[in-house]
């Protein structure tokens, strides 16, 4: 136990105050701290690396003027991008995947915690194999606007989100060279996820995913965020190759 240095002003006040205790008072005990050992220290003074295939970036994404309503996000490659005014040479596969591994889909509520880049694999699995790109990236606007429920994102009230994700959603196209519109195939895919995963996951179901026969599979171990994280890359690099 090593005893705390105390100033002069310290020491002054504490001699008027042992001066003014009642006769027979305990005179108050010096604070004492601990001293983190050395194994406890270590971790807390080492830094962090990036990831290996990430290189880092030189851009500058300071948070501190973050509440000036300036619009951008610090992604995790260390860029700095606007949603609002999305710039398709900034859109990076690897954000893209970091950022859907750790989002839980139906907003966090689910049994177990799945995530939405497994979503996206899952649909590009079951969408028309033509179309199995633009299945893996139909939710990546979130991994800049963040996943919102269905029931939600339908809501007159979240007309600007809708029209946010929309844009996003053009710029991705533009950078991975998918045509504007989704494939209907891809609807299909994701509303048959959307049936399978509300069977799997959820205590209630919303009503769009209810349907009278059993699912084809179901969601029992859902992949933790840096397996679901691999698993896109993956996906990405086979129909990119």
């Amino acid at each position: 136990m090593l005893e705390r240095p105390r100033s002069r002003a310290t020491r002054n006040a504490d001699a008027k105050s042992e001066a003014t205790l009642p006769v027979g008072w305990p005179k108050p005990k010096t604070p004492v701290v601990s001293a983190l050992p050395a194994l406890v220290l270590a971790p807390m003074l080492e830094r962090p690396g990036l990831l290996q295939g990430i290189v880092p970036s030189h851009e500058p994404c300071s948070t501190f003027h973050m509440d000036s309503l300036d619009g951008f996000i610090g992604t995790f490659s260390g860029l700095r991008f606007w949603p609002l005014d999305p710039n398709p040479e900034k859109i990076l596969v690897e954000d893209i995947a970091h950022a859907l591994a750790h989002q839980c889909r139906f907003g966090g509520h689910a049994s177990k915690f799945y995530s939405v880049a497994e979503h996206s694999v899952h649909v590009s699995q079951l969408c028309l194999p033509e179309h199995a790109l633009w299945g893996l990236l139909h939710d990546a606007s979130e991994a800049y606007l963040v996943d919102l429920p269905r029931q939600l994102k339908q809501l007159p009230e979240f007309a600007p989100y809708r029209e946010a994700e929309r844009q996003l959603h053009r710029a991705v196209a533009a950078r991975f060279g998918l045509p504007e519109d989704q494939p209907a195939s891809v609807t299909e895919a994701d509303d048959k996820m959307l049936w399978i995963e509300a069977h799997s996951l959820l205590g209630s179901m919303p009503v769009e995913a209810i349907r009278d026969r059993r699912t084809p599979f179901e969601i029992m171990d859902p992949l933790l965020p840096v397996e679901a994280e691999r698993l896109f890359l993956g996906r990405f690099k086979e129909l990119t190759a």
